[in-house]
């Protein structure tokens, strides 16, 4: 049985920036390094905004040798990168000069995850990104031509966070390669879509690369796992049974009371006690694929 640590998303340990519950925190991120360090986790998922996105460390050569130096000193390494830039202002729903523009931002943040040999590039299409119109997903496939050369060279995948229902998102992703492009599974997500697991697992469970862990109430917000409308031992089972081996990145509540630290970790300890009893009921079963 593989055991799992799992990573978190950038700002949960941080106060929340103008009371967003997922932002980055421009002026404490370095802090972060030791804080979850000493909370004994080892993996962080980066967060790109759009105001501001050019000024991010992860986009200047300067920026990144300090991101590096952070990491080597705690032990956290940065795997993965959530690309809100993308959702918040999306080139596959603008035209001429504005898209240009956006696109060469685009451009830029993939070029900079090469640079920093971040792995796995998280584009949601939800919220202000969802596609609308087939129009959306045609100017979204020419905006990703532009840098698959780059994704393609350095290895790298992009793992679509899309709301969908799942025969949709299937033969969406039936329309890019899978060498290079996957789906990040957000438990959340699908619980307040009102989606059912098991359908979504037999839509596209082989296309899963990354999973974020959150919950929400149906048609509502997000609230600490296990009081919202999540399934979480049936989704570990599901993970369990195609052997699902990417990352977990706690994309949790954030707490009330400030105590950031106290709560994620708490919940990074719930989501180690779903995986591990998920993954030894399949074992015992022999239902893993």
């Amino acid at each position: 049985m593989n055991a799992i640590n799992p990573g978190f998303m950038q700002g949960r340990l941080s106060p929340l920036v103008d009371g967003k519950i997922q932002a980055f925190p421009s002026t404490c991120w370095q802090e972060e390094f030791g804080t979850a360090v000493d909370l004994g986790f080892d993996q962080m998922e980066w967060t790109l905004d759009h105001i501001g996105l050019m000024n991010n460390p992860l986009l200047s050569r300067e920026g990144r040798s300090d991101i590096r130096r952070h990491s080597r000193r705690s032990g956290i390494k940065v795997t993965s990168v959530t690309m809100d830039c993308v959702m918040q202002a999306p080139f596959h729903k603008t035209k001429g000069a504005l898209q240009h523009g956006l696109l060469e931002d685009f451009t830029a943040v993939v070029e900079a995850c090469a640079a920093a040999k971040i792995k796995t590039l998280v584009f949601p299409l939800v919220d202000d990104g969802s596609l609308d119109s087939q129009q959306d997903e045609a100017e979204l496939k020419k905006g990703l031509d532009i840098v698959l050369p780059v994704l393609t060279r350095n290895q790298m995948r992009i793992a679509f966070e899309s709301d969908f229902a799942p025969d949709k998102l299937a033969d969406f992703l039936s329309n890019y390669p899978e060498d290079i492009f996957g789906l990040t599974y957000d438990i959340g997500n699908s619980a307040a879509s009102g989606f059912r697991p098991s359908d979504e697992f037999d839509a596209y469970g082989e296309r899963i690369i990354h999973v974020h862990i959150k919950d929400r109430i149906k048609g509502g917000s997000t609230v600490p796992p296990g009081e919202g409308d999540a399934c979480f031992e049936d989704v570990f089972r599901l993970l369990a049974e195609t052997d699902y081996d990417g990352d977990y990145i706690l994309q949790t509540a954030r707490a009330d009371d400030d105590d950031h630290a106290g709560v994620l970790k708490k919940y990074r300890d719930m989501a180690i006690t779903w995986h591990d009893k998920a993954r030894s009921e399949t074992l015992a079963s022999g239902s893993a694929i």
